[in-house]
């Protein structure tokens, strides 16, 4: 074996990993390609730390019940030993090192995950309230187009023992336009705990209160009364410094400061670009933004935070210059950097450090430290420390759209100009002012065209919508947000503290409205949005797989990630819609017609249900069930006195659903139907063969979905799905859960 310090991987595998391949065999053959492959990439191995981070991360979230709370600390430990071991023996076994890092990477995942669990831990509302009152101290004041709503921490809710959660969210219905973070107040609400997922697989709203550590949310049904706030020492003591309530009290301010220049969708999106708020946007101008492919724009993310760091950079830089004492003598560049630096981080503060704008400010400050110690080079590691930082700190992220999509949009750019800067630099060399500026939108165009393909994945499974003229809005859009938007909104936020913000405001209005124009005229085109099923996680995986290998890699074998990226879009085949939801109290029934739209049983209520059902099957809610006596159009749903019986028109394999409203006809339905669903508790068990979904079922494991084959009925629920982890609430067996008149008779004497 040759000497292990050559660098060259080859060295570091025995001849005998080889030999039993056969050298001359297609597997030999591929072997050695492989290894000569991973040994010419030997410097692109680390940014692979962020993807097995992420694998720890998935790996956490996908077990179906809790693991116990030392695992994920014994398991990092035991792999940073075998790390460790292998980086001393590494002249000898070097080959140990390579794996033993990666499981390293893995269970720091794994236990990070598990450590933000334990540690966002708070208490949750058992289960809804009477009208009760609620004081407590504002720590968020969000403005919606119409109303208020706030974010608070609890100091008494009426009628609740025990512990109370760490905090509330109550939508006011008046009173409370004084209200500003910080201030104590008294408000008569419905409070609830945070809502469970729509179906299996959608959205976990639930999840995401749990790590935002919200324990209940609900209504105003009457005016929010300011109180004193009290001092040190009165009875509890002062509420104190809370450097977190003081950037929210500011955030306030600003955004009430910019909506009172800019009214409704102008001073929203003013807002949502400068201070991080989205409440203010109306819901036709959010809509616009999202169908013409802009809603990147609305979140504070790479191209708001890039602008605006490169423009105090050069202004900094530039007003430093007019100085010449300190020009002559001083690094000034350095200087300005360390001051945008400082800039850039206020406004990640301002903008609410969302999941972007924290990848953003790490790359940027990457960038900006580099330039202070002259070794600016932007490349894909700074990419994959900004991931390893954010997933670290914020683990649950990793499941959210903010963060695949941003951090897919980045990498997938950068990998693009890594490999076609050099062709790029070729075109603009000795170009004329005609040839720059064409040079320039064919940027932007290009730059939309990777960003929207890298992106695309992401949007279709978190929000099941394909904007199709992406394209055009960004080259239009993103030329008016860096000449115009962004540094009018940087003008403004220096400007504000004088009263004088207006100055900036108003030109910042104009472009704001012609970014409002793009996204309805965009949004207005024929087909300009297309709903897509959602693809399964499975498919996901394979895409952001198959992207990762195409991105991170240099050499020809990069192409083999097309493979894991068609695969993953293959999977979109095998996507089919449940064919029977079931909710609330089994009171709202959703069955799928011959042309594949959802008729839903009642017209009324569950309006959250709804749209998530038609969105995730990229369906159209149809008619609502036949009266008594009827039937549906296409003759699958037929309706009496005592119920429906609905017979699955596309694949069901002739299987039959009763929904059941009257017990009387319970023992005939169990008898001939294949599912049975009553709105009711059912005492007694039907034949082996038929599946039923009760009251109490939904009531236990919220919403069913079930999918009727030649081979049978299959039932899925929304924690079935989700398992037992700590941020789904355990409910109580069936023999246990109290009469409806018994739960409220125990609420109102709580």
């Amino acid at each position: 074996m040759a000497d292990a310090d050559t660098g060259d991987i080859r060295t570091a595998v025995p001849d005998a990993a080889v030999t039993p391949y056969g050298r001359g065999g297609v597997a030999g053959r591929l072997l050695a390609y492989l290894r000569e492959a991973a040994s010419t990439e030997r410097e692109r191995w680390p940014l692979w730390l962020p993807v097995l981070i992420g694998c720890g991360i998935a790996l956490y979230f996908q077990l179906p019940s809790e693991p116990p709370p030392p695992l994920g600390g014994s398991i990092m430990l035991i792999a940073a030993g075998l790390a460790l071991l292998a980086w001393r023996h590494r002249g000898r076994a070097e080959w140990a090192l390579l794996p033993a890092s990666g499981v390293l990477a893995v269970a720091a995942g794994f236990a990070a995950s598990q450590l933000a669990t334990f540690l966002s831990a708070a208490p949750v509302l058992e289960r809804r309230t009477p009208p009760v009152m609620v004081e407590g101290r504002v720590v968020q004041v969000d403005l919606l187009p119409e109303g208020r709503r706030i974010v608070a921490v609890p100091q008494r809710i009426e009628r609740v023992d025990g512990a109370l959660p760490a905090t509330v969210r109550v939508r006011l219905a008046r009173g409370g336009d004084a209200l500003v973070p910080g201030d104590r107040f008294v408000v008569r609400a419905i409070l609830m705990p945070p809502p469970a997922p729509a179906m299996p697989g959608a959205f976990d709203f639930q999840r995401q209160a749990y790590f935002d550590r919200l324990g209940a949310v609900g209504y105003a049904v009457g005016p929010a009364q300011h109180l004193a706030r009290p001092t040190d020492g009165e009875g509890g003591g002062g509420d104190g410094f809370d450097w977190r309530v003081a950037v929210a009290d500011l955030r306030h301010r600003m955004t009430e400061r910019i909506v009172a220049v800019l009214p409704g969708g102008t001073g929203g999106v003013a807002a949502a670009l400068i201070t991080g708020e989205m409440g203010p946007i109306p819901e036709s101008v959010n809509a616009a933004y999202r169908d013409s492919g802009l809603a990147h724009i609305l979140s504070v993310s790479g191209i708001h935070m890039s602008l605006a760091a490169g423009l105090a950079f050069v202004a900094l830089r530039a007003l430093l210059a007019l100085i010449p004492p300190l020009a002559l003598r001083f690094p000034i560049k350095k200087w300005a950097a360390a001051l945008a630096l400082l800039l850039v981080g206020a406004y990640t503060l301002l903008s609410g450090m969302s999941v972007p704008a924290q990848r953003s400010f790490v790359m940027i400050a990457l960038v900006l430290l580099a330039v202070m110690v002259d070794r600016l080079q932007i490349s894909t590691r700074v990419v994959a420390w900004a991931a390893v930082v954010v997933m670290l700190v914020t683990p649950v992220g990793l499941l959210g759209p903010s963060f695949q999509m941003s951090f897919g949009a980045v990498i997938a750019l950068i990998a693009f100009y890594e490999t076609y800067n050099d062709r790029l630099a070729e075109w603009r060399r000795d170009a004329g002012i005609v040839r720059r500026i064409l040079l320039y939108f064919f940027g932007i165009a290009i730059t939309s065209a990777v960003a929207t393909a890298a992106t695309t994945p992401y949007a279709v499974y978190h929000f099941n919508r394909f904007a199709l003229y992406a394209l055009p809005s960004n080259a239009l859009a993103v030329p008016i947000t860096g000449v115009l938007v962004m540094p009018a909104a940087m003008l403004a936020c220096l400007l504000m503290p004088f009263g004088l913000e207006w100055i900036a405001l108003v030109p910042m209005g104009w472009g704001v409205d012609a970014l409002n124009w793009v996204a309805r005229t965009v949004a207005g085109w024929p087909g300009s949005v297309w709903l897509v099923p959602t693809i399964p996680p499975l498919g996901v995986a394979l895409i952001t797989f198959g992207g990762l290998w195409i991105c991170i890699w240099r050499g020809r074998w990069r192409r083999w990630g097309v493979l894991g990226v068609a695969a993953g879009v293959a999977t979109l085949a095998l996507v089919r819609p449940p064919d029977v939801i079931v909710a609330g109290d089994a009171g709202l029934v959703a069955v799928r017609g011959a042309d594949g739209s959802y008729m839903m049983s009642t017209a009324r209520g569950g309006k959250i249900e709804r749209e998530t059902w038609a969105r995730r099957a990229a369906a159209a809610i149809g008619e609502v069930w036949p009266v008594e006596g009827g039937a549906s159009g296409d003759g699958s749903l037929r309706c009496d006195a005592e119920g429906c019986l609905y017979r699955e028109p596309r694949r069901g394999g002739g299987r039959s659903v009763a929904i059941v409203h009257d017990g009387t006809a319970l023992d005939e339905e169990c008898r001939t139907a294949d599912l049975v669903i009553a709105d009711f508790p059912v005492r007694r068990p039907c034949r082996a063969r038929t599946r039923v979904i009760d009251r109490i079922d939904v009531w236990r494991s919220g919403v069913h979905a079930a999918w009727l084959d030649a081979d049978g009925v299959w039932i899925e629920s929304v924690d079935r799905e989700r398992g037992r982890r700590p941020w789904v609430p355990a409910k109580r067996r069936r023999a246990e859960r109290p009469p409806l008149s018994a739960a409220a008779d125990s609420s109102e004497t709580q």
